[in-house]
């Protein structure tokens, strides 16, 4: 059974989702602080976090950028704060989705259902051993679906799903030009309405992870007013 861990300091909201999650054959934890939620994670491996922003001891914006210095856990923010930079910087630290309060349960089911189901595809596709590889400018950039790996001259980097959904749409089709809208359709797959700038928020953080082991290279390249594009 899946296991989803609920960060949320108010009960009513963490009783409901517990409820609605329940239904829906997930195993659920709560936890009411921020603090120590990263070791949490570490120690039980959950296979979701829907975590609100506004929590005691420490915010969802820090606990998403400590989790993310050693896991590739999907996040999904819940936040009543609607303001456009509090959502671009909660996706820029590594959360995956945001969903604003107030909400209904059965759209947080819903996302969640998407998100491990797109996991659960990468994992079957990671069969064997899957990869994908591209050269870029002489180096081998090599993506493991099955732990979300971007290698490269033997350094490698731990991606979030989108960018990963991002990276493997633009790398198998070098050159091609992509417009916000076509890589949106490939990230978000319920036809929500999202913002262009949540899909530069995301093609920012890759960008700079993947300097980690290209330096000097840049292999995503901006086509102004138009979208981007994977070129060595």
């Amino acid at each position: 059974m899946e296991r989803i861990l609920i960060v949320e300091d108010e009960p009513k909201i963490a009783d409901l989702l517990q409820k609605y999650l329940g239904n829906a054959s997930y195993h659920t934890d709560w936890l009411n602080t921020g603090i120590g939620v990263s070791d949490w994670v570490r120690r039980e491996q959950p296979s979701l976090i829907l975590l609100d922003l506004m929590l005691p001891g420490k915010d969802g914006l820090e606990v998403c950028k400590e989790i993310r210095q050693f896991s590739p856990v999907p996040i999904i923010m819940l936040t009543a704060r609607v303001e456009e930079i509090d959502r671009l910087l909660g996706l820029e630290l590594g959360a995956d989705d945001y969903i604003c309060k107030p909400f209904s349960p059965r759209e947080v089911v819903a996302r969640v259902k998407a998100i491990l189901r797109r996991l659960q595809a990468f994992s079957q596709l990671a069969a064997g051993g899957q990869t994908l590889e591209n050269n870029a400018n002489g180096a081998l950039l090599e993506l493991n679906r099955d732990r979300l790996l971007v290698r490269a001259g033997g350094r490698d980097i731990t991606l979030t799903l989108v960018e990963f959904e991002l990276l493997a749409a633009l790398l198998q089709q070098p050159g091609r030009i992509f417009g916000r809208d076509q890589l949106m359709s490939k990230v978000y797959t319920d036809n929500r309405i999202v913002s262009d700038r949540t899909i530069d928020s995301h093609i920012k953080k890759l960008r700079k992870k993947l300097a980690e082991i290209l330096p000097g290279q840049e292999v995503i390249h901006s086509v102004y007013s138009v979208g981007y594009k994977f070129e060595p």
